[in-house]
């Protein structure tokens, strides 16, 4: 009984070879695929894990842990809020820096003019820096103008990336194995079936391909945006005292109300030539209005004449 058991899965096998172009095949090998890579995936983040533990968890000064150090992988985003008097300075200070550190500006934006006296500038920029630099670009950046806001923020995504990774080198292990059964088939049915296949493992390892180039680049290169205003006076963040903050009121309230006048006074004064026009055109109007006036009463006065003349009776003799 063993040895006919032994003859019939020795012919099973055999069959299963002979066949291993087929359909059959593929599907046992999509199996056994699909359980090497839950493998990897569950296998993976425990790796990074015990590597994240031995390097310990190492804060930089800006408060924002430092990728290479810790081995995970993190995406860096700042936001700085400043105030200015010299703000062409501090755009050319800021555009250096950039360049100093190998980033680049992602967007930009001014707005405003510096030509009427109440106007105030601002301006907004996203600017990509190197990871490895950020520390020393946000500690120069700050010390251009008066910070009044600073946030940071850092999103981990090794899970995410670790999952991706162990995809990716499955689905190109897969895609090795799918062109040895390409170059292998023997009939049309499996040709088009096994090309079929390819092209999806091969859709979805461009897709993983991507999403690990997207965050290559957002971990390599943290995101900092910058919100500069230019303004008269620059607020002082100090503490105060009760009778200190009265005297600081009061003073921004004369200080509020001198900007007042002032401004009246300019935008007076600056618009006298409009003024001018205006009261030329007002006058001119008003001449005119006069005349018709006058042209109108002389017309009425010489009507009632004529119509006197017209009442008195006339001379018998005549």
């Amino acid at each position: 009984m063993k040895k006919r058991y032994a003859a019939v899965m020795a012919g099973v096998l055999l069959l299963a070879v002979g066949c291993g172009r087929s359909l059959n095949e593929m599907d046992a090998y999509e199996e056994v695929v699909e359980e090497s890579a839950a493998a990897d995936t569950m296998a993976a983040p425990a790796d990074t894990y015990e590597s994240e533990e031995e390097a310990g968890s190492i804060t930089s000064d800006s408060g924002i842990e430092t990728v290479d150090q810790t081995g995970r992988k993190l995406i860096k985003t700042v936001y700085l809020s400043m105030q200015t008097k010299e703000f062409d300075t501090v755009l050319d200070g800021l555009s250096a820096k950039v360049q100093e550190t190998g980033g680049y500006t992602e967007s930009s934006s001014v707005s405003g003019s510096s030509y009427y006296y109440d106007s105030t500038r601002n301006a907004y920029f996203t600017i990509r820096v190197p990871s490895q630099r950020l520390d020393e670009f946000i500690d120069v950046v700050s010390g251009l103008g008066n910070l009044t806001q600073k946030s940071e923020n850092v999103e981990d995504v090794t899970l995410q990336y670790v999952d991706a990774e162990g995809r990716k080198k499955t689905l190109e292990t897969e895609q090795e194995r799918l062109i040895q059964l390409l170059e292998q088939a023997e009939n049309m049915e499996d040709l088009l079936a096994i090309e079929s296949k390819l092209s999806d493992v091969r859709y979805e390892l461009e897709n993983y391909g991507s999403q690990l180039r997207l965050l290559d680049n957002q971990i390599d290169y943290s995101t900092v945006n910058v919100e500069i205003t230019e303004v008269e006076r620059v607020a002082e963040v100090k503490d105060r005292t009760f009778f200190g903050e009265i005297s600081e009121r009061f003073g921004n309230s004369l200080y509020m109300v001198g900007r007042g006048i002032r401004g009246f006074l300019i935008g007076f004064i600056g618009s006298l030539p409009i003024l001018a026009v205006w009261a030329a055109i007002i006058a001119g109007i008003a001449v005119l209005i006069r005349r018709a006036v006058k042209g109108r009463e002389k017309q009425e006065k010489r009507l009632e004449q004529t119509k006197t003349q017209e009442d008195l009776p006339t001379d018998p003799k005549s």
